[in-house]
């Protein structure tokens, strides 16, 4: 359990943090990085809970909401992953890992989120719906976090999985974000070209 009595502690004014094993770091390692870089993607995802989360039961805004709900909880779950470093021969449950179970949840959201929608006939321009941008947004960021975790797991051992939740949940909001606006039927198309 997460017990936090106060937050200023003045434990990072010389530039260092505390990881979860105890380890002082400093606050521009790559590891420090990737889980700032996840905490931006979970805010954005917050931001786009604001109009998700005022649907009507049973719309695919609240479908979306409680998709976002169960990811910002991953989010944090792959923060605490990455504050974390991987020990050798580090035993099962020792630490709080993202798993298998969590990207196969984001396929299958994906999956039947993509099968309302057509085919791709050009790439999607980010906008549409309040929603649709937002999860547009939301992907870029967590791309952003991505391109970091890749980065660590380039200079340091990582739970493998922690690279590939990033990966799947890049795609669960592009194909959200298609969805968001009216299953594909409001989107903006690019034109090649069209602005010569």
């Amino acid at each position: 359990m997460v017990r936090l009595d106060r937050i200023t502690t003045r434990g990072g004014d010389a530039g260092q943090t505390s990881l979860g094993d105890g380890t002082r770091v400093s606050k521009d390692t790559l590891r420090i990085e990737a889980i700032g870089r996840v905490d931006e993607a979970n805010a954005a995802i917050g931001l786009m809970r604001l109009v998700t989360a005022a649907g009507d039961p049973g719309s695919d805004l609240a479908t979306a909401d409680a998709m976002l709900a169960s990811i910002q909880n991953d989010l944090f779950d792959l923060g605490a992953d990455l504050c974390v470093p991987v020990a050798e021969n580090e035993a099962e449950g020792a630490a709080l890992r993202i798993v298998a179970a969590q990207l196969l949840r984001l396929e299958e959201e994906v999956a039947r989120m993509n099968a309302d929608l057509p085919p791709l006939r050009s790439f999607v321009l980010p906008g549409g719906t309040p929603a649709s941008a937002w999860a547009h947004h939301a992907r870029t960021v967590a791309r952003t976090a991505e391109r970091a975790t890749v980065s660590l797991a380039a200079a340091e051992t990582l739970n493998p999985d922690a690279v590939r939740y990033l990966n799947r949940l890049s795609d669960h909001l592009f194909v959200m974000g298609r969805w968001l606006n009216g299953r594909g039927g409001s989107e903006v198309l690019w034109k090649p070209g069209a602005t010569r």
